[in-house]
């Protein structure tokens, strides 16, 4: 098989399990900080709403250096350091005893962010470009079926074995994303470029053929993803309140999570 395929297979994988351990411990994330000691209504939705916001915060600001250190050393390393990084901040949160610590993890959490981005990244420099989109569309399949299954897994085990256990669980998928990565994943010989031939971020924007379009496609983004991300720190703790007597919270916040992801899977296709 060639080399190409046999990374695309790989990394595949990687996203899967990457978008399982983001998206199955958000649902309940409000149900473990109350586990942690947080008892009244206003403290847990500020905490929810912190110990969620955080991850994406640092991963948005590290992004652009994780970024740049790939292009010189390399995206296996990257991801590399993505899956081990992520599989070791995942396993310490299933331990926290006080809602700070797991504050504090869940922000080294989006520090070693990035596996996702460098493996597109990857495959899109390695695939012949006449099968990039693809490749590319393929490697797409993983994220989504790993957010769509993530919430609905993460609260059957929730719900059946603990909260803690969802931890260990995607810390095991991790490390099984890292070491496919590590043994399977080839990357070949990267060509150097001069530090003078590099292009700074103000060259590369004013080379886009229509920067206002990208920048109020940034800032149409960013609103949508704040209204989105707006209610999934709270979605467990709305649904206790309608269903205080329930034993399955965390199974049907992680049902309820799953179904835009579900819907968007079954719509994209014709809207697009």
């Amino acid at each position: 098989m060639e080399s190409w395929k046999v990374n695309l297979i790989s990394v595949w994988f990687g996203c899967f399990f990457t978008g399982l351990a983001i998206s199955q411990i958000l649902p309940f994330l409000p149900l473990y900080i109350s586990q942690l000691g947080v008892s009244s209504h206003e403290a847990l939705s500020m905490w929810s709403g912190l110990t969620f916001s955080i991850t994406f915060l640092i991963s948005a600001i590290v992004s652009p250096l994780w970024g740049s250190l790939a292009d010189r050393k390399g995206r296996k390393l990257m991801l590399l350091r993505a899956s081990l990084g992520m599989a070791i901040a995942i396993l310490l949160q299933a331990f926290a005893t006080h809602v700070w610590q797991l504050f504090l993890l869940r922000g080294i959490m989006g520090l070693t962010s990035g596996y996702i981005p460098n493996a597109m990244a990857l495959v899109a420099s390695q695939v012949p470009r006449e099968r990039s989109g693809w490749a590319l569309s393929t490697l797409s399949t993983a994220q989504i079926s790993g957010v769509i299954g993530g919430p609905l897994m993460g609260g059957f085990v929730a719900d059946h074995i603990g909260l803690r256990a969802v931890f260990l669980i995607t810390a095991m998928l991790l490390v099984v994303s890292f070491l496919v990565t590590l043994f399977l994943i080839k990357e070949g010989v990267r060509p150097v470029i001069k530090k003078s031939e590099r292009l700074s971020g103000k060259a590369v924007f004013a080379s886009l053929p229509y920067p206002a379009l990208v920048i109020s496609l940034f800032f149409t983004t960013m609103v949508i993803q704040l209204c989105n991300g707006s209610i999934s720190p709270i979605l467990a703790l709305f649904i206790k309140s309608m269903m205080p007597d329930s034993n399955n919270i965390a199974f049907l916040s992680g049902l309820i999570a799953s179904v835009p992801g579900i819907s968007a899977l079954i719509s994209a296709p014709r809207l697009g």
